[in-house]
């Protein structure tokens, strides 16, 4: 769709310092949703491309995702061998309501920036232990974990002018057992429910991430693996509402939400039996 009310396309590169930020700007990176629909209230487009940010950094600390990363690169990450949970990237990926077309311009910063609950790149930062790296627009930065990070439906802890820089992965989360669920109501539609179980070989730590059936993700952290009641109190006390929208009413969503998690939980259990 053309901005017909754009009057200037801004180009920062490396090294320009702080970005003039003003009333009527719209950072670009993939643009998927920005020129999806009318923007009567924009400007000016601040293309962040020319800034060269890598797009994956493999290090021994994990992996590092820059904001402009798109989602076919994410997808062809070569993952360290040791990297078990990396079979949840490309699930999360596969559950975005697009084409593979997309995949190549879509980028994960704007799909967690846009904080829809469906966001599969939250589903899967949140569920891995994600912090991002935020540049304020002062000159300053700040580092929120991913859950923290989405505070609604299309709502964040973003103010004017800053940006999403990054996402960092740890890498004790990346080497965890992991286990997904997701439904929707039609075939390649939007998630109604999406879980991500994993567990910690180590510690026995087991999480469970809850996303697309609630407004904002979920994290639940044990000490062990829950017994199935456990689970099913944690769920119910932590989440007293789910999401209502065409794509699944909240008694939808509350039933396919504990019915994934005891599958989950299932599935772990089994594959940590001697």
């Amino acid at each position: 769709m053309d901005l017909n009310t754009i009057g200037e396309v801004a180009r920062p590169k490396p090294g320009d310092g702080p970005i003039d930020w003003r009333d009527g700007d719209a950072w670009l990176a993939g643009g998927t949703w920005l020129f999806s629909e009318p923007q009567p209230h924009l400007r000016r487009l601040v293309d962040l491309h020319g800034l060269g940010w890598q797009p994956l950094t493999v290090s021994e600390r994990g992996l590092e995702i820059a904001a402009t990363c798109e989602i076919a690169k994410l997808v062809a990450l070569t993952a360290p061998a040791d990297w078990t949970a990396a079979p949840l990237i490309v699930e999360c990926c596969r559950a975005f309501l697009s084409s593979f077309k997309i995949w190549n311009t879509a980028t994960v910063g704007g799909n967690v920036c846009m904080s829809l609950p469906a966001g599969p790149m939250i589903s899967l930062t949140v569920a891995l232990e994600g912090s991002c790296r935020i540049l304020n627009r002062d000159g300053g930065e700040r580092r929120v974990a991913v859950e923290d990070f989405v505070t609604g439906n299309h709502q964040n802890v973003l103010q004017p002018g800053d940006l999403l820089r990054s996402i960092g992965l740890p890498a004790s989360a990346l080497r965890k057992r992991t286990c997904f669920r997701r439904m929707s109501l039609t075939h390649l539609g939007r998630s109604a429910a999406l879980l991500a179980g994993t567990l910690d070989p180590h510690d026995g730590v087991f999480m469970l991430t809850v996303s697309a059936s609630t407004e904002r993700p979920h994290r639940l952290r044990f000490p062990k693996l829950p017994a199935a009641d456990e689970l099913l109190a944690r769920l119910e006390r932590e989440i007293p509402k789910f999401f209502d929208d065409v794509h699944g009413t909240p008694e939808y969503r509350q039933h396919m939400t504990f019915y994934f998690a005891e599958e989950i939980r299932r599935e772990v259990s089994n594959k940590v039996q001697p």
